[in-house]
This record gives C-alpha cells, sequence and structure tokens, in this order.
C-alpha cells in the first residue's frame, strides 16, 4: 500500500504547487504587461539503493508565455506600449539591469522616471531623472523632450531616451519579482528599431478562461489524490481486518 500512498501524495502535492503558479497567473491578469507562467508536470523515478521501484510525480516550470497581450488606449501621454517586440529597460530592486513591458510611466516628485512597479525606466547613462519642465513628451522611439520650467512653448530641449533592447526569447528568463533578464547575467544590446505607441498600455496575456478551467482542473486532480489517499488507508485497514481473522 506504500507504494500506492506515496503516489497519492507526491501527486496531491504536486498539483498544490501547480494551483499556486496558475493563481499567480490569476492574480496578475490585470498587470500590465504581465506574462503567464507555463507549467506541466511528469512522472520521475525514485532511484536510490535497489531497483527504481516507486516514482512520484514533479511539477516543473516550463518556461513563459511571451505572447503579446491586448492594447489599450488610454490618451495618457505617458502611457507607452511597445510595437511588436522589444523590451523597457529598468533597475529592478538589488540594482541589475531587467525588461518588462509594463510602460505604464510615472515621475516621481524628485523627477524620477519610473514605471507601474515602481522600478527606475533606465536610459543613456542609468535611470532616467527629468529638471523642472512645463510638460513632457516621449517620441516613439523613445526619446523624452521637455519644456524647462518657465521656458517659451517653443523651448522643447531633448533630456534623454528610454533604453529599448529586443534580445531573444530564448536567452531571457523570467526573475523572482516578475522582470525578465538574460540567462547569461549579462545587459542586452540596444535596439535602435523597438518603436513605441504613445497613449496606449499592453494588458497582461493571461486569459481569464483559461485560467479559471486549469484552476477547476487542478482541482479535480487534488480530489482524486486525496481520494488515492483515503482509498490505500481502506484497504490497509481490510488487509489488517482479514490478518487478523486469519
Amino acid at each position: 500500500m506504500d507504494r500506492m500512498l506515496y503516489v497519492g501524495m507526491s501527486g496531491a502535492k504536486e498539483v498544490l504547487l501547480s494551483q499556486g503558479m496558475n493563481n499567480n497567473n490569476v492574480a496578475n491578469v490585470s498587470t500590465t504587461g504581465f506574462r503567464e507562467d507555463l507549467a506541466q508536470q511528469r512522472s520521475m523515478s525514485v532511484f536510490g539503493p535497489g531497483h527504481a521501484t516507486r516514482a512520484f510525480a514533479m511539477t516543473e516550470k516550463v518556461g513563459v508565455n511571451f505572447s503579446p497581450g491586448a492594447l489599450e488606449t488610454t490618451g495618457r501621454p505617458l502611457d507607452m506600449a511597445i510595437k511588436q517586440d522589444g523590451w523597457f529597460a529598468v533597475q529592478a530592486n538589488d540594482g541589475a539591469e531587467a525588461y518588462t513591458r509594463d510602460g505604464n510611466l510615472k515621475i516621481t516628485p524628485e523627477g524620477i522616471l519610473i514605471n507601474g512597479t515602481g522600478s527606475p525606466v533606465l536610459g543613456n547613462a542609468g535611470p532616467i531623472s527629468l529638471p523642472p519642465f512645463e510638460s513632457v513628451s516621449i517620441g516613439v522611439d523613445g526619446t523624452i523632450s521637455v519644456i524647462p520650467l518657465g521656458q517659451a512653448a517653443n523651448t522643447l530641449a531633448v533630456v534623454d531616451r528610454i533604453r529599448l533592447v529586443n534580445p531573444n526569447l530564448e536567452e531571457m528568463e523570467k526573475r523572482q519579482d516578475g522582470l525578465f533578464a538574460l540567462k547569461s547575467g549579462e545587459d542586452a544590446e540596444l535596439d535602435a528599431q523597438v518603436r513605441l505607441i504613445p497613449g496606449t498600455l499592453e494588458r497582461s496575456n493571461v486569459s481569464v478562461v483559461e485560467a479559471m478551467v486549469r484552476m477547476i482542473t487542478l482541482n479535480r486532480n487534488f480530489d482524486m489524490q486525496v481520494k488515492v489517499m483515503s482509498t490505500a488507508e481502506e484497504v490497509d485497514r481490510s488487509t489488517d481486518v482479514l490478518m487478523r481473522m486469519s
């Protein structure tokens, strides 16, 4: 009975891990530029002294769904979506360069340009810092221009340019903080061909319907694994009764 119980136990544990990953996708269905995590389960043999007579289930993250999310027109001047391929370069909490599709840009009281999660947006020489201004605009190539405070409307000054990159998706991986980085640990090269769509945001690429269906399926799988463990216990009790009668 231990084999049957072990299979049910390991299966229930891995289903819970899959549920956690799927729940995280559902929780980020409204997160700007979010990319869905993908998971799969497979059977693994338990190796050790003697024959590999035991097996367990293993949940593994197989990658990320890089398909684009839907575009939403907001009309807000600092909202930026990337046209087709490409990424915004931002500074992660650990100081490293990381990448995101979140173009919900804001300016802090100190003049630092950040995105929706509060990560500083990188320019030609680090985080972008804006001087006091009357107005600010961002071009389709990421160029940031301002009318300095107290200057005439025709006085336009280029401050910086958003660092836009477009590395091979196979070279990218998602960090624990939800940002992306190159697997090599190096910084991606600047790509001048990446273009922005002003006044637009890219939504999450998580399908609510598919995620909810997956949630129901995982719940049923968990119930099935629990039933296997309950059946193993019942069989064990019946066997114990028969052994006492003999």
